[in-house]
């Protein structure tokens, strides 16, 4: 009897002092005999599997960024190189066009009369055979000539030098033709410089 009263303050006092140690503890932390440890680890299962779904998520968003960057670059390379090839005789069609220009100017200065000369006709011939050439050589690397007489002012392509007053067509249609004008595939090369018919005063 005495045995069983004397464990009863012990008990009591280590019960005291776990209690107090379980004052700080928060509620869902203290072990209440094991009941909670089953749903509080089916949380932390729970949150680890929602945290790794967020970032298989945003790796998931990061891969298609970067792919998407990916086929951007290779876009912008392939329109430069593309770019690369269709312009890269611009400087030097640019320089030939004056010997276009002066072929031009030759076979205009050349008299009617004299184109039926035998000493002038082979010599014609050739200025025609060498434009004609010229102008395949041209359309092979994409560059054409501007259409401009008769054709309305078009400022992307027509560079307008003067007003000619006149009643036979609309104001602003070209009817004179100074200096052709050429494309480089869809590029301006040289704009046309022409005269503008314009309403007589």
């Amino acid at each position: 009897m005495s045995n069983e009263n004397s464990t009863e303050p012990q008990d009591k006092a280590v019960d005291e002092e776990v209690a107090r140690e379980m004052e700080g503890v928060p509620e869902h932390l203290r072990d209440d005999g094991g009941k909670d440890e089953p749903e509080t680890a089916d949380e932390a299962i729970e949150d680890a599997l929602a945290s790794l779904r967020g970032d298989l998520e945003a790796a998931k968003q990061d891969a298609l960024y970067a792919r998407a960057e990916t086929q951007n670059v290779r876009r912008r390379m392939e329109k430069d190189v593309q770019d690369a090839r269709n312009y890269a005789a611009t400087g030097f069609a640019r320089d030939i066009l004056s010997v276009a220009d002066n072929l031009a100017r030759a076979l205009d200065a050349v008299p009617a009369e004299l184109r039926e000369d035998e000493k002038v006709k082979g010599f014609v011939a050739g200025i025609e055979a060498t434009q004609r050439e010229l102008e395949k050589v041209f359309n092979q690397n994409g560059i054409t000539r501007i259409a401009a007489k008769g054709m309305p002012l078009d400022p992307n392509q027509h560079q307008a030098m003067m007003e000619i007053p006149t009643d036979e067509v609309e104001p602003g249609t070209i009817v004179q033709e100074m200096q052709a004008g050429y494309m480089i595939k869809d590029r301006l090369l040289r704009p046309a410089m022409v005269g503008v018919a314009k309403k007589p005063d």
